[in-house]
């Protein structure tokens, strides 16, 4: 193993928030071939993709932005006081080598890149790209048997195909995922879906199949705390993946995505019912949708880098937790 060094985050008062080159929260950027990258614990890592879009692209530039916009995140959660940087080795592990011409190649190099960070230990805090990336993202970093998910976001993902049953695009990853024994429909649970529809059939299979469906009228009439309590007991201490699509978020408060649904929760109830997810048994995360062209003014960027920072803090709860010693 190589000398231990120092994981912190660049701090403001060493160089201006708006200076120098940026990585995810000014962390030092490592890859996977480096000789410091058995030291790391927590990886950030940048699937630059949407050739799995329908409608408006650009999700592609996601990652660029969401780096940008997280210089300012500092190291201090401000109500549970978890310093996600002190309790794990975090560093941006850069973007995955995508391709964006073919599909099936990219799915392909996805799933190789998160094999190889699954087999160096590291859990993986990712940022798309559009959400077809979470089924290469789970197939590589899913090993033992089908794991649970709470799932944030206006649409189900759980399309049957598109244009004469083609089966992979951003409303179909998780369909897929069942399909293919990465997650156990009986403890997968969505929260915030509405929009109009096609048909309903996402939601009838899905129903079929034992998933939860939350959606953003069951979410007011019930109340966060209450539905976060029932997510969390469905998941139980099984491994559990945390997916947030950004349009879950009501578009007057993160226009920029691909396809956004009027009606959504706040910035800050995201951030409580993220929250609500400490202490469960998290293998990993994704921030997806994040679509620059509609948000120049780089809101929705920071919007998701905020979420991504909530999501760290309870990941590294989980990274110092099993590598605490029992008393």
């Amino acid at each position: 193993m190589s000398s231990k060094r120092n994981f912190e985050p660049l701090y403001g008062n060493e160089l201006p928030r708006f200076a120098g080159i940026p990585s995810f929260m000014r962390l030092p950027i490592i890859g996977l071939d480096d000789e410091d990258i058995d030291q790391v614990q927590i990886g950030l890592i940048g699937v630059p993709w949407d050739g799995g879009t329908t409608n408006r692209p650009g999700a592609r530039h996601g990652p660029r932005q969401l780096r940008d916009l997280s210089t300012m995140i500092r190291t201090k959660h401000p109500i549970s006081h978890i310093e996600p940087f002190s309790l794990a080795n975090c560093a941006d592990l850069g973007d995955v080598p995508v391709n964006p011409a073919d599909v099936q190649n990219t799915l392909e190099r996805v799933t190789s890149y998160y094999q190889s960070v699954a087999g160096k230990n590291i859990v993986p805090m990712t940022a798309g790209g559009d959400h077809l990336i979470s089924l290469p993202v789970l197939r590589g970093i899913v090993n033992d048997g089908p794991v649970g998910m709470i799932h944030f976001d206006a649409h189900t993902d759980l399309y049957k195909g598109y244009f004469g049953g083609y089966e992979y695009t951003h409303g179909t990853p998780f369909r897929r995922a069942i399909i293919e024994g990465l997650l156990d429909p009986k403890r997968v649970v969505q929260i915030g879906i509405r929009g109009t529809m096609y048909d309903g059939e996402d939601i009838e299979w899905g129903l079929s199949q034992g998933v939860r469906i939350v959606r953003i009228e069951e979410l007011y009439d019930r109340g966060l705390d209450d539905v976060m309590a029932e997510a969390r007991s469905i998941v139980g201490d099984h491994p559990t993946y945390i997916s947030f699509d950004i349009d879950g978020i009501d578009p007057s408060q993160a226009p920029g995505t691909g396809t956004p649904e009027i009606g959504g929760f706040s910035t800050f109830e995201a951030q409580k019912m993220v929250r609500q997810l400490q202490g469960l048994n998290l293998i990993g995360a994704d921030l997806v949708e994040v679509s620059p062209p509609f948000d120049q003014s780089g809101n929705t960027a920071w919007v998701g880098v905020s979420i991504m920072f909530e999501l760290l803090c309870v990941l590294a709860e989980v990274v110092d937790g099993k590598q605490t010693p029992p008393d």
